[in-house]
């Protein structure tokens, strides 16, 4: 929940937004950053809003229905700073999705390894390849150099765990 906590704290960081700007954030630019699915967002600023990190203020803007508007408290702010200050701190080993099954590969024949492993190859390098026209896009909008930065250094893992697969195939399959 903490990386969860950070996000949705950060992003309110930015100035009070309703759930649907939100939801569009992680959707769009965040989603190659993050590990979090965004099918209910309403639920962790629920905790949040519990927590006393935000507040929510029903809105009307002209003739629009109701909105509902989440804002950081001061609690919020200062709870922020202090996740923010200890993700800089943060050590922890960089985990694949594919770590644990790399670790049980013996129990699988060498040619139907090499096949997933093929496999999950061809799944990187189309997520390479969308990140690469994201990069080229956020370009275009002349995004900022650190997002396009954040960006560059997630296509790079990518990259570098398709290396990785490419040469453990090889090993496999000698």
């Amino acid at each position: 929940m903490i990386e969860q906590e950070l996000l949705f704290l950060g992003l309110l960081k930015e100035g009070p937004k309703h759930g649907y700007k939100i939801k569009k954030q992680l959707r769009g630019i965040l989603s190659p950053f993050i590990g979090i699915e965004s099918k209910s967002i309403y639920y962790p600023l629920k905790i949040l809003e519990n927590k006393g990190l935000l507040v929510k203020k029903t809105t009307k803007q002209d003739k629009r229905p109701l909105r509902l508007v989440y804002e950081l408290t001061p609690k919020g702010h200062f709870r922020f700073d202090e996740l923010l200050r200890a993700s800089f701190l943060d050590f922890k080993r960089p985990q694949f999705s594919i770590d644990l099954s790399l670790y049980f590969l013996k129990f699988i024949k060498p040619e139907i390894a090499g096949r997933r492993l093929r496999a999950r190859i061809s799944i990187l390098n189309k997520l390479s390849h969308a990140m690469n026209q994201t990069l080229q896009s956020l370009k275009n909008k002349k995004a900022s150099s650190l997002l396009l930065s954040i960006l560059e250094h997630n296509r790079q893992m990518v990259k570098a765990e398709s290396k990785f697969l490419l040469s453990l195939i090889h090993t496999l399959l000698r």
